[in-house]
């Protein structure tokens, strides 16, 4: 047999296009921030990332194009060789600051910071307490550990639940070598995790947390610090990872905490070892993106103002979006046809979002995953839930 033959006999992408509904790698002609162009229509943007709208501020494209006129448009090299710059220590030291902690590290993508970090500081026998419903890149961090090291002992609680959590932690002896690992903000679900609980559960098991807040900085809290400050608490976490493509309109990501755990990792992850650094353009969008944050808090209270509009809004309309509680609401459908369909009415209609299938989450739970940007304006916003109004009676999804 020859090993292409899956490749040759793989079907399913192509039916779908064939009958028009196939929503991946859909090329967008142009962005306008927070409306695109796809095949010469415009439509308003709900799927983006881009929290805060600042991949499209004046300042932040600006600093892009400094940072290339003065040093280029890569580094050539990984971190660990030739790959460091100056710019890279000083963005580090600023998020540190920003975030409480003693330490920064800078990746090429919020994907490789999980993979790298997660891989660098868990190992053979040692124990580590997953939501079931964390990010890949986190699972992913999990497998490359357990394929350099041998088995990590992987325990997946039922989501964000603390019950469930605390039944796998008391299994297990005091003194074993124990990571809880968790989303702050749930990327598919848009719900927060019950962060004050979980680190009284670490702390009476023994266990470290790291908390994955690339939904979280720039979402949650009055200034945008994300769930500590959200809850209201400081240090809670051992270890903060963001991403900057989300809330910080760039590429990249970042992990903080005390200075010797990130040392280890600096010095451990393969990730970041083995891969070229972020280039010049994407530092310095990120320490723009971060002035506005820290200057202009009343962007994030706008973007939360938004969520809360569009939950109240689909709820009243009648729409299963289950747990959700910030600017991203999922509209739980549970039928992969009727997603896909619902998803076509929503592109004709003029509205852009992301249809959530089986594998990415069973086949009885798919979703069109809605998420908003503090630069949308209130019609728009009442124009995504008029439209969406009408294909639910549609597909009889309310």
């Amino acid at each position: 047999m020859d090993i292409f033959d899956k490749c040759y006999t793989f079907d399913a992408a192509k039916e779908a296009k064939e009958k028009g509904l196939y929503p991946y790698f859909i090329p967008i002609q142009e962005s306008r921030g927070t409306r695109v162009v796809i095949q010469g229509k415009e439509l308003i943007m709900a799927g983006s990332n881009n929290y805060l709208g600042l991949s499209w501020d004046p300042k932040v494209k600006e600093a892009a194009i400094e940072a290339t006129k003065k040093w280029g448009t890569s580094c050539s090299g990984s971190r660990f060789l030739n790959g460091t710059l100056a710019l890279h220590e000083e963005l580090e030291a600023r998020l540190a600051s920003f975030v409480g902690r003693e330490s920064a590290l800078c990746f090429s993508t919020g994907y490789q910071t999980n993979l790298g970090a997660i891989s660098a500081l868990v190992g053979k026998d040692e124990h580590v307490f997953s939501d079931k419903l964390n990010h890949a890149s986190i699972m992913d961090g999990l497998f490359l550990a357990n394929g350099m090291r041998g088995r990590v002992r992987v325990h997946r609680y039922l989501h964000n639940n603390m019950e469930s959590l605390e039944k796998f932690l008391a299994e297990e002896p005091r003194d074993a070598p124990k990571l809880v690992v968790t989303d702050g903000v749930f990327s598919m679900e848009g719900d927060i995790v019950k962060l004050p609980r979980m680190k009284e559960l670490c702390t009476k098991y023994g266990a470290r947390l790291y908390l994955d807040e690339a939904h979280g900085l720039g979402v949650l809290g009055n200034t945008g610090r994300g769930t500590e400050e959200h809850y209201g608490v400081t240090k809670h976490a051992d270890i903060i990872m963001c991403t900057f493509s989300k809330s910080f309109g760039s590429l990249g990501g970042f992990v903080a905490g005390d200075h010797d755990i990130v040392d280890f990792i600096k010095h451990q992850a393969r990730s970041l070892i083995f891969s070229a650094s972020m280039p010049p353009a994407t530092i310095a969008s990120v320490g723009a993106c971060l002035d506005i944050i820290e200057k202009e808090p009343e962007r994030v209270r706008r973007l939360q103002a938004i969520g809360k509009k569009m939950v109240n809004g689909f709820k009243s309309l009648g729409f299963n979006i289950g747990l959700a509680e910030t600017p991203i609401v999922p509209l739980l459908i549970g039928d992969m046809e009727k997603t896909v369909l619902f998803w076509r009415e929503l592109f004709d209609g003029g509205v852009f979002t992301n249809p959530v299938l089986s594998p990415a989450v069973p086949p009885d739970s798919t979703l069109i995953r809605t998420s908003y940007m503090a630069i949308h304006t209130d019609d728009e916003c009442d124009r995504i839930l008029e439209i969406a109004g009408k294909a639910g009676k549609k597909f009889g999804i309310l």
